[in-house]
């Protein structure tokens, strides 16, 4: 069955980085599309980025040129580098993985918190 794990976050200070990683299992990697959904206190899920088959990259305008999404060097990761934190990335972020070809397919990860406070 489709696994997804997510690792990598904590606490840390305005300004400072962290590195999300999300390890896939069960599915043809490279024919999904993967993406990063947060989930902060008392909000909707929003997505935060996605990296498509093709290698093609989408942000949400709140985290543009400041993440970055990409498939990772290990087998079966896509990584989110997040840069320039601020206490509004707050949140429990997911790790998704689109069905190639039924779109309406989604598979998510159990979450990792995010935790921006100085």
């Amino acid at each position: 069955q489709v696994q997804l794990v997510e690792s990598g976050g904590g606490l840390v200070q305005p300004g400072e980085s962290l590195r999300l990683s999300c390890a896939a299992s069960g599915i043809i990697f490279s024919s999904y599309a993967m993406g990063w959904y947060r989930q902060a206190p008392g909000k909707q899920r929003e997505l935060v980025a996605t990296i498509f088959s093709d290698g093609n990259t989408s942000y949400a305008d709140f985290v543009k040129g400041r993440f970055t999404i990409s498939r990772g060097s290990a087998k079966n990761t896509v990584n989110l580098q997040m840069n320039s934190l601020k206490p509004e990335d707050t949140a429990v972020y997911y790790c998704t993985a689109d069905h190639p070809i039924v779109s309406t397919i989604r598979w998510w990860g159990q979450g990792t918190q995010v935790t921006v406070s100085s």
